[in-house]
């Protein structure tokens, strides 16, 4: 099941789970919001549009972060003038996760649960900046650092016989001579 509901002037298709970026909403991380405005609802029963919104509908989400958007500059210039002015400016948004939708007969939920998890921790975690301390006992994170440390030793061990055996093939190389060709000009 579908929605398409308008928020901040502008119109969203949703579903159960999905995570959308909206205009700046008021409240904290982790509270719930509904949504009246529903212009269209698509499902089993098949679609169902409004004359602008349909009566009784609702979509239900939780406010997962506010933040500042993308930077956005705005530059200005008038020529052969020397006016020239840069600016920037970051929108507020809020990030919401998408729990359910309700109207014209028909019921959909999502089953997961909703992680306050920000977009920067995630951005850190992929690159690999972040550490994950989720589901770790102390032990856990204390085993790892060690074992990062034993790969390395391991790669040194490797390297060494290989740093020997270079070593002896150019002195067999020096021991043998290489043999002048004969030339034909003595003759």
């Amino acid at each position: 099941m579908y929605a398409v509901i308008k928020t901040g002037g502008k119109q969203y298709r949703v579903q159960p789970g999905d995570v959308i970026v909206v205009e700046k909403l008021d409240g904290e991380a982790g509270s719930n919001v509904s949504f009246g405005d529903v212009l269209m609802l698509g499902g089993d029963k098949g679609v169902t549009l409004g004359a602008p919104m349909i009566a009784g509908a609702t979509v239900a989400a939780t406010l997962v972060e506010t933040r500042k958007g993308e930077k956005i500059k705005i530059f200005k210039k008038i020529r052969r003038q020397g006016y020239r002015r840069t600016n920037g400016h970051r929108q507020m948004e809020s990030v919401l996760r998408i729990t359910g939708i309700e109207g014209a007969g028909e019921k959909a939920r999502w089953d997961g649960e909703v992680s306050l998890t920000t977009k920067a921790e995630m951005n850190a975690r992929a690159r690999g900046l972040a550490p994950r301390t989720e589901g770790l006992g102390v032990e856990e994170t204390e085993a790892k650092p060690a074992r990062k440390a034993a790969a390395p030793k391991a790669a040194k061990a490797e390297a060494a016989p290989a740093t020997e055996a270079a070593a002896e093939k150019p002195a067999a190389k020096k021991a043998a001579p290489k043999a002048k060709p004969a030339s034909t000009d003595e003759a």
